[in-house]
């Protein structure tokens, strides 16, 4: 008996290696889910949310390297997968969706629940098609899942309900060839580079996630020129432990002395990485770039020369053409003001530290209540978890505080949102890493805005029996846009968040739901969540005053946050 279009692309993924499939059933599904019921190695993740669903794939994919994999069926459902899409597109990682639409002869006859997934996923996708012939299989899967793979995107296939059950004239196994190359620059273009490295005195590397795969090259590199080494947030899995050249982040959530390193540099080599943030580039230096995308060479900051390539090949054809430098003061510089920031951060997550203000903003600035400050959570989380835990963070401050508090030492892994920003990621994150390494340790660091969200999921959660554990920093406040008010200058508005207590709501939904409100319980509360099987939420209420200072603060930002305090104080004296 042939296949149907179903049997088909269950079967593909089978093959491709894919173990689950995040989604929520309905109608155009049906075929597909009763496929992958029957099949044995792929796996059916029914989640409350389809945002939720498209996280968990694309964090799979992230971790793996590989394909993930969510579905949606015929118009909200694949409507709701779109952000988790499109954080996986800016991610740049292979993930598939498998979206429902009406019966075929319903097409474009405004029917209900229609809507043109073709249009809908335009700009998201690096492959979007609607299969309107059984015919048209595998041949379409194959284009798809190769679009997904060697552009590093979003593939979307859609479905329509009544083309599942039907079989294709050509009864064959899928075959996708995803053996993808390496290369690396010309000769001339690596002399150029060389010449110019070896013609400056103080070069600063810039590491991104592109180099994750050559850090015996990036070390090897930055050891050869006496570099500093900046990492970008996504850039501190993998280069932030054991790493004598490391100097921290920059911008926004970053340092002083990677700010510096930028600065006091006379050139830039930028490996891996397309930092967005135009304003925290150093100016005036000469720059390299490595980039395996040429459209990426250039975009962010001038380049006098560019290379289009594999960091570790480019690395490994580079190295020998360069000179080791003899005057190590740069480095040195940036290693030094890197170790007194850090024993600064020390002392900011001592939980017995207290900013010490004075005159009339004390009673905002001061933490008068002896609330918990976020910065002595991170840190007791840093020391209590498992040296191969999978991280995740919710966008916003739980980030800031995750950055520069917690070290990826040993095998651990982290994941965000870093590139499209979204809120509400670290759980369902959480969720499909924990399906990936079900032995490991995972960790969600999440804002109480963002965990509020998709709030359901966490009964997926429960479902599954997912070992994850849930830190939620409950400062009450959507607590990144109240810092973006506060240093332009305006009083907090609309930012106030008025919570439940998370972990009642936790334990209601049959999880271990921990609450933190005294200083004195963080650490014995931190180390319980982490022995305790299962499930776990640990509700931190956490200090809504506090402040993440930038690498380079400005004279701006701090008359603006001056001038917000007085404006948040003073209707509170009226009268």
């Amino acid at each position: 008996m042939a296949r149907t279009v179903a049997r088909v692309i269950v079967d593909a993924l089978q093959e491709l290696g894919v173990r689950h499939v995040f989604g929520v059933v309905g109608d155009a599904l049906n075929p597909l889910t009763e496929a992958i019921r029957t099949t044995d190695g792929v796996d059916w993740i029914g989640c409350r949310h389809e945002e939720a669903a498209a996280f968990a794939a694309g964090a799979q994919s992230q971790l793996s390297g590989t394909l993930g994999v969510c579905m949606g069926t015929v118009g909200p459902g694949s409507v709701h997968l779109l952000n988790g899409l499109y954080d996986a597109a800016k991610s740049r990682t292979p993930v598939l969706a498998i979206c429902g639409q009406v019966p075929l002869a319903e097409v474009g006859s405004d029917y209900f629940q229609e809507v043109d997934n073709d249009l809908l996923f335009r700009d998201v996708a690096v492959y979007r098609a609607t299969v309107t012939s059984p015919d048209q299989m595998p041949r379409m899967l194959e284009s798809a899942v190769r679009a997904a793979v060697s552009q590093g995107g979003v593939a979307v296939l859609t479905v329509p309900g009544d083309l599942g059950d039907q079989e294709p004239g050509e009864d064959r196994a899928a075959r996708f060839a995803l053996d993808r190359p390496v290369t690396r620059p010309d000769d001339p273009a690596l002399a150029r580079a060389a010449e110019l490295l070896g013609a400056a005195d103080r070069v600063t590397l810039l590491v991104g996630r592109g180099a994750r795969d050559a850090r015996d090259e990036v070390l090897r590199t930055a050891e050869t020129l006496a570099a500093p080494m900046v990492l970008t947030l996504k850039a501190k899995e993998g280069f932030e432990g054991d790493n004598e050249f490391q100097v921290g982040q920059t911008g926004l959530i970053g340092n002083p002395a990677a700010a510096h390193a930028l600065d006091s540099g006379d050139a830039l080599l930028m490996l891996g990485t397309d930092f967005p943030y135009r304003d925290w580039y150093p100016k005036g230096c000469k720059v390299v770039q490595v980039d395996t995308r040429e459209e990426h060479l250039g975009r962010r900051i001038p380049v006098d020369v560019g290379l289009t390539g594999d960091v570790g090949a480019t690395l490994r054809a580079l190295l020998p053409l360069l000179a080791t430098a003899s005057d190590r003061s740069h480095l040195d510089d940036a290693r030094e003001r890197f170790a007194h920031w850090q024993e600064g951060q020390r002392r900011l997550a001592d939980p017995g530290h207290e900013h010490r203000w004075t005159g009339r903003l004390r009673a905002v600035l001061d933490n008068r209540d002896h609330e918990i400050r976020p910065e002595a959570l991170a840190a007791a989380v840093d020391t209590h978890a498992a040296e191969d835990a999978v991280f995740t963070s919710d966008t916003g401050m739980a980030t800031v505080w995750l950055s520069r508090f917690v070290g990826m030492r040993g095998s651990r892994r982290l994941i965000g949102s870093y590139n499209l920003g979204s809120m509400a990621n670290a759980m369902p994150q959480a969720l499909g890493a924990q399906l990936w390494a079900p032995d490991r340790q995972i960790v969600a660091f999440c804002g109480d805005g963002g965990l509020s969200m998709l709030l359901g999921d966490l009964m997926t959660i429960k479902t599954y029996r997912l070992p994850v554990k849930l830190v939620v920093f409950d400062n009450r406040r959507l607590g990144m846009v109240k810092l973006e008010q506060e240093q332009a200058g305006l009083p907090e508005f609309g930012t106030e968040l008025d919570n439940p207590d998370f972990a009642a709501v936790a334990t209601a939904l049959g999880l271990t739901g921990i609450r933190v409100t005294d200083p004195a319980d963080l650490d014995a509360s931190v180390r319980r969540a982490f022995d305790t099987p299962g499930p776990v939420l640990l509700d931190v209420l956490t200090n809504p005053q506090e402040v993440a200072v930038p690498g380079k603060p400005t004279v701006s930002q701090g008359w603006g946050f001056a001038i917000a305090k007085v404006k948040e104080i003073l209707p509170s004296h009226e009268g």
